[in-house]
This record gives structure tokens, sequence and C-alpha cells, in this order.
């Protein structure tokens, strides 16, 4: 339902606009969808936050690691019962097993943020961004620019998590992160039957 209407308003905009290139039907395409498809998921996800009794930290939580997540990408789930499943495991399951799971130790907070760090990396290197047929990144020069702020986001996300005073922050960052790197592997795609950009779209070579 909600894809129709989105699909029935995107051929209505450009319907009313002349002169449009592939690039520029994709950005209408991209902007219903977030306007009509994600922001009531995001709007759900704060309820269920607050009504859990973690509001702030699930909005805190969804500030600090949506950049890393647009930046890095991620599978996408077909329906959008699914997504909402997944963005709730994503935002929410960190602050919940950061609750259940409390560590005061400084070596093993140290030691896990390296384990991140060093898993964030290479995963980065490897598969960042990943991108889907829904919102492709078919220019290289995107692409560069996208994993450099990926690599940014990280060292920031890192670094609050390390001098952040309540500890729960520090470790629901940690499994964020983890979670999130899991979303870019190539056995993420395959399981939830996702495609990549190239897949589908040419890929520009600027």
């Amino acid at each position: 339902m909600i894809d129709k209407f989105c699909d029935f308003i995107s051929a209505k905009i450009k319907n009313s606009v002349e002169n449009l290139d592939e690039e520029r039907e994709l950005v209408i395409d991209f902007g219903v969808r977030l306007i009509f498809g994600e922001l009531p998921k995001i709007i759900l996800l704060f309820i269920i936050g607050f009504l859990l009794g973690i509001g702030w930290y699930t909005l805190l939580m969804f500030l600090l690691l949506a950049p890393y997540r647009s930046f890095t990408g991620g599978f996408h789930l077909k329906t959008h019962w699914g997504c909402m499943i997944t963005t709730t495991l994503l935002y929410i399951g960190p602050i919940a097993l950061a609750k259940i799971t409390p560590m005061s130790l400084p070596y093993v907070k140290y030691g896990i943020a390296t384990l991140i760090g060093i898993m964030s990396i290479v995963l980065i290197t490897k598969y960042a961004p990943a991108d889907t047929e829904n919102i492709p990144i078919l220019s290289k020069k995107e692409r560069k620019n996208k994993k450099i702020k990926a690599y940014i986001a990280l060292v920031v996300l890192l670094t609050i998590s390390l001098l952040a005073p309540d500890k729960i922050i520090t470790y629901m960052l940690f499994y964020g992160m983890f979670l999130q790197n899991l979303t870019i592997t190539p056995i993420a795609y395959q399981l939830t039957n996702s495609k990549h950009g190239y897949e589908v779209y040419t890929e520009e070579t600027i």
C-alpha cells in the first residue's frame, strides 16, 4: 500500500517536471519514499522507545548512528514490516543489550573499542558503501566520498563511546556499530535476498 502510494506521488511529480534524467528521477523517488515511507517508521521507532522507557537513549542512538548507517549502507528488506523490525533491532536492540550487560572495567571498554574499530575498518574498506537497488550509488566519486565519511563517522562514534560518562551510551554504540557492520556484509545481502545497485543499474565512472 505504501509503495503504491509513493509510486503514485513520484509519478505525479515526474509528470510535472520537464527534461528529467535518470539521476533526478532517482532523487525524486528517494525523497518521496523518505517522506512517506521512512519518516513514519522513524516516528514509530521513537514511540516504541518512549513506551519502553528508553526514549532519550533511542533518540540519541538514532542521532549518532544514523550518519554512520547512511555512509556505510546496508541491506534493505522489501516489506515495510520487515524494515520496521530491522530498524527497531538496530536502534533499540543495542540499548537493551547495554542495559542488561553493563561492564565497568576500563580495559574491557578499550579492548572492545579496538576490536570494533578493526572490524569496522576492514568491512568499510571492503564493502562500504553497500548500496541497494532502491537507493543505488552509481558514481565512483560518490562511493569514494561516502567511504571517507564512513571512516570519519567511525572515528567520531568511537571517540564518543570512549568519552561518554554513561556506560550505557558507551556499550549501546559498540553494539550498534557491530550490528550495522553486519548489514553491509555479503552474507547479510544473501540472507535477506537484497541486491546491490550495480547488479541492477550501470555504474558511472565519474
